[in-house]
């Protein structure tokens, strides 16, 4: 039998059972005991299991068999859980995800297994849970995090190279070999991990050989050839790391009714309020491209009824306009359903992070009691694409910067362990994201030295304009590099995407009490109601996301403030942006105009036009590639007389 046809369906199957591993798994560390807990991460197994053996993946198969040989034990009391078996079982799963995404690319599962399946079978023994010291010595393993900073590089053509460096055993300063090797490489592009860590090889503790992987732009031969220069370096060899993309084409669009569990994970504890109380729903899986012709064409309707709604104005037939309002009301209908189809769950960003957080934790030896809510905040499957590497960095610093050591906390009369909230909900027509931490806080003060170290003048700002000078490029406070920080990854790089996904960020922060970055983003990014405005003889369309209020004004009533224009409103001093003057336009000389009063993040700006022009729905059409670097727009729209008019970034000209 040919069971090629089935192979979409097993990928699918397979990565969702994988998930259930990652998520059982970080539950049974911190309750071991828990027989339900148990039985659900042997059930996935068995099920991968079954589906593997069906496709003729036998290593798939034989390593999900040995590790149910392992679950089995557990489950009926003959094994006790402990961190080793906990680590060795996330090594199974790491593996396992391996396979499949070679299976997805090459169509085999390409993977050694054999010392993974001899480790379980020596905890069915009763033996050490952990692999021979040889491999761990000789083998990079990557977290969550490392994997998508390299999935990131990669899509940005950048290379990602290992190096393996030998320094000659007689060498009498292997540090400051080592010093030098990393020293070089740090000029070449950006370290992203060492084994054994930094702090080993400045304390030399390794024999004569570590490994980094490096991000840059040289190639193999430039970087060897610079690393071979330095003196009692023995051999180099660098090679390319790939990280397999997840390329899948199909996503499951379903309408689900359930009681979502409030996931509370952390290095020695797990809260669980309620259990999972999923019901089964129904759901079909729509190839993408197929879900983004929908829209497309969803959109083009949307285009030709405003064209038509225009004709019938023109005509003034009432027959026209009366059939034209039943069209409008179905396209409308429409219009939400698709919406609503292209709608995912944040749970499926969401739910890589736990995983991620206690590798992190672990590699920095803090204790983290990891909180999430509302993942059932449902955002536009686009925005789910973008968001996720956004929150990775975010996450990452929460951990890194924001919270201190255990020993750190006890000292300041904290908890131990730090917590980290990733809280999602909807306000309005936005979707609100907030990566709290209950950590150090930022330093106003150090923030300001730092910038007074780049040449920035702070004199008159207020304490939220400073910390909001971490989002400019290549600013950082970090003092220490580490595996985790000085990756070159900054919080210019999250603004950017957030900005470019029509969002906003702001940081709320307290020395000593913690700090919070919450994200603003739109419910979706295809369809929105927008306020059009006359600029000199040109229109544009502004998100009504973005707009407080509209008011007119007097030429005579802009102020000056600190050399700036500035209106009065409601005893509120709102600086003033004149949009003619910003997209270089031809000023109308006109007594009075209209100033729109726009919000993003706490920040207020008045964006002062000649004329309104109403307010529409619109389609927003990507910018073709000659436009793609003008920043001051998010896209473009035809209206209904067939103009075509640029829909401006608020977010970018404030």
């Amino acid at each position: 039998m040919d069971m090629s046809q089935y192979l979409d369906i097993f990928l699918e199957e397979s990565e969702e059972n994988i998930q259930r591993l990652n998520e059982g798994l970080l539950s049974l560390e911190k309750n071991p005991d828990d027989k339900e807990i148990i039985n659900s991460i042997f059930r996935a197994a068995h099920t991968l299991k079954g589906m593997a053996a069906s496709m003729a993946f036998e290593r798939v198969a034989d390593l999900t068999h040995k590790m149910e040989n392992v679950l089995d034990k557990i489950r009926n009391d003959q094994l006790n859980v402990n961190s080793d078996i906990i680590t060795l079982l996330f090594k199974c799963v790491d593996k396992l995800q391996e396979m499949i995404e070679n299976i997805r690319e090459k169509g085999t599962e390409d993977a050694e297994v054999e010392e993974i399946i001899e480790a379980l079978k020596n905890i069915e023994k009763g033996k050490a849970a952990s692999i021979t010291e040889k491999k761990v010595e000789l083998e990079i393993e990557f977290n969550e995090y490392d994997k998508d900073i390299i999935k990131s590089a990669l899509e940005k053509n950048y290379n990602v190279l290992k190096i393996n460096v030998t320094i000659y055993k007689d060498s009498i300063l292997k540090s400051a070999r080592a010093f030098l090797v990393y020293k070089t490489l740090e000029e070449l592009g950006e370290i992203i991990k060492s084994v054994p860590s930094i702090e080993d090889l400045e304390q030399e503790n390794f024999e004569n050989q570590f490994y980094l992987i490096l991000i840059t732009q040289k190639s193999e031969k430039d970087i060897k050839s610079k690393i071979e220069g330095i003196s009692e370096v023995e051999k180099v060899e660098v090679e390319r790391v790939k990280i397999k993309k997840d390329d899948r084409k199909e996503e499951t669009v379903e309408k689900v009714e359930e009681n979502k569990q409030k996931d509370v994970v952390n290095t020695s504890e797990v809260k669980e309020e309620d259990k999972n109380t999923k019901k089964v729903s129904q759901s079909v899986r729509v190839d993408l491209e197929r879900l983004d012709k929908f829209m497309n064409l969803v959109g083009e309707l949307v285009i030709h009824r405003t064209r038509l709604e225009q004709i019938s104005r023109d005509f003034k037939s009432q027959e026209l306009h009366e059939t034209l309002e039943q069209v409008g009301r179905i396209t409308t209908d429409l219009q939400d359903l698709v919406m609503k189809v292209r709608m995912l769950p944040i749970e499926k960003v969401f739910n890589r992070f736990p995983r991620m957080v206690r590798d992190l934790a672990q590699e920095l030896g803090k204790e983290i009691e990891f909180v999430m809510k509302g993942e059932d905040t449902e955002l536009d499957r686009t925005v789910i694409d973008e968001i996720g590497e956004p929150l990775v960095h975010l996450l990452r610093n929460a951990i890194d910067h924001g919270i201190e050591t255990p020993e750190e906390r006890i000292k300041q009369g904290k908890s131990s362990k730090g917590t980290v909230k990733l809280v999602a909900y909807q306000e309005g027509n936005k979707a609100v994201i907030k990566v709290e931490d209950d950590g150090r806080g930022l330093d106003v003060n150090k923030i300001k030295k730092k910038a007074n170290q780049l040449g920035i003048n702070t004199d008159g700002m207020s304490e939220q304009d400073i910390r909001n000078l971490i989002f400019l490029q290549g600013f950082s406070t970090s003092e220490k590099v580490t595996d985790i920080s000085g990756r070159g990854v900054g919080m210019d790089v999250v603004k950017t995407k957030i900005t470019s996904l029509g969002g906003s960020i702001e940081v709320q922060s307290e020395v000593g009490k913690g700090t919070a970055f919450i994200i603003r983003l739109p419910l979706t990014l295809s369809i929105i109601q927008a306020l059009l405005v006359k600029v000199s003889e040109e229109t544009f369309a502004i998100s009504l996301g973005f707009i407080d209020r509209v008011i007119k004004i007097n030429l005579s009533e802009i102020k000056i403030s600190n050399n700036k224009e500035v209106i009065i409103y409601r005893n509120n001093v709102i600086p003033l942006i004149r949009l003619s003057e910003k997209l270089n336009l031809m000023e109308v000389e006109l007594e009075e105009k209209f100033c729109v009063i726009v919000k993003v993040g706490e920040k207020t700006v008045g964006l002062l036009v000649d004329s309104l022009l109403g307010q529409q729905e619109i389609v927003i059409k990507p910018l073709g590639k000659l436009l793609q670097k003008q920043k001051e727009y998010v896209g473009a729209t035809i209206l209904g007389d067939g103009l075509v008019t640029l829909i401006l970034d608020v977010a970018a000209l404030v």
